[in-house]
């Protein structure tokens, strides 16, 4: 790689560094080309993306882009899959790893906090933020539609009455 190339990807990885919510930090050793494609195709699915990273190149963005990135997780074939959502990476990279053992999650940052193997597993568990915001509306609209249901309830049954008496005579 020439060295404007090397500065090109250091400035294109401190972007993502600053602009990622979690950065998932992989090695890849012993993934097919059609492996690391169906990865990337289920990552951007969910508005997550991979990147194949030089080490050393990492290192520097990830300095430079103030992150708690730990430098040793950054040793042999290294990728790193990230996205704005803190959830969505994780989710994606733990159910391909369960389906691949050639993927090996190393580790990780979500939302500025350094996450080991068990904590992006653990993260993954988690819903994501489309999820949450499903539950939240939900949450809100129960109310209403009872609320609803018991405001219109006496007149319902007043109309039954009449019907009923109107059906007598």
């Amino acid at each position: 790689m020439l060295r404007s190339e090397k500065k090109q990807f250091v400035e294109d990885l401190e972007q993502i560094y600053s602009v990622s919510s979690s950065v998932i930090v992989t090695h890849y050793h012993g993934l097919t080309v059609s492996d690391m494609t169906e990865l990337r195709k289920k990552l951007r699915a969910s508005d997550a993306n991979l990147k194949v990273v030089k080490n050393t190149l990492a290192k520097i963005a990830s300095d430079r882009a103030g992150s708690v990135c730990a430098h040793d997780i950054y040793k042999g074939p290294t990728a790193i899959a990230y996205s704005v959502d803190p959830i969505a990476a994780a989710k994606v990279v733990v159910d391909f790893a369960k389906s691949n053992e050639m993927l090996k999650i190393v580790g990780g940052v979500v939302d500025d906090m350094l996450l080991d193997t068990s904590g992006v597993e653990s993260i993954a568990k988690m819903p994501s933020l489309d999820q949450l915001r499903g539950k939240i509306v939900g949450l809100l609209q129960a109310p209403a539609s009872q609320l609803v249901g018991v405001v219109s309830a006496p007149a319902a049954q007043l109309a039954r009455v009449i019907s009923a008496y109107a059906n007598k005579k």
